[in-house]
C-alpha cells in the first residue's frame, strides 16, 4: 500500500468517525475547501445534488443534528490515486436507529464514491456520492426476470 493510499484511507475511515460521532468540526477539517473554478459537491442518498461547501457542510448538520444512532461497517474498499486526485469506494453498511427509536435497529446498504484531492494540508474530500443498494423480498424474483 503507498503512503498515499494509506493516507486517503485515514482521511476516509476519520470522514465515518465524523459522521458516527456527530462531529461537525472534524467533518469541517475533512472537507476541501471550494476553489474560485470549481465547488465541492455531495449526493447524500436520495438527495438531490449539493454543491458547494456551505451548502454540503449544512446538510451534514442536518444529518447529524436528526440522527440519534449511526454506524458504518466499510467493505470493498478500493482506492485509485492519479497524481493530485484519488477516488476511493466502497460499500457502507449502516446500522442505524429504528422507527422506534433507540431500542430498534435498521440496517441499510450504500454504495460510496468519495474523491479526494491533495491540498497543503493534506489530503481532503471534494465529492462524496451515496446511492442506496434497494434490497427486499422481491430480490430474488426480480434477478429471475432478468435472464433471458
Amino acid at each position: 500500500m503507498s503512503v498515499d493510499t494509506a493516507a486517503i484511507e485515514t482521511v476516509n475511515q476519520e470522514f465515518y468517525a465524523a459522521i458516527e460521532s456527530a462531529d461537525l468540526d472534524k467533518m469541517t477539517e475533512i472537507w476541501a475547501e471550494d476553489t474560485t473554478d470549481d465547488q465541492v459537491s455531495c449526493v447524500h442518498p436520495g438527495w438531490t445534488l449539493l454543491t458547494g461547501r456551505q451548502e454540503v457542510l449544512r446538510s451534514w448538520a442536518l444529518i447529524m443534528a436528526n440522527t440519534t444512532y449511526i454506524q458504518f461497517v466499510l467493505t470493498d474498499v478500493n482506492t485509485t490515486v492519479l497524481g493530485d486526485v484519488a477516488v476511493l469506494t466502497c460499500v457502507e453498511n449502516i446500522l442505524t436507529a429504528g422507527e422506534e427509536g433507540e431500542a430498534s435497529f435498521a440496517a441499510g446498504k450504500v454504495v460510496a464514491s468519495n474523491v479526494y484531492i491533495r491540498t497543503s494540508q493534506g489530503w481532503r474530500l471534494w465529492m462524496h456520492h451515496g446511492s442506496p443498494v434497494l434490497q427486499g423480498d422481491d430480490d430474488e424474483e426480480e434477478e429471475g426476470e432478468l435472464e433471458p
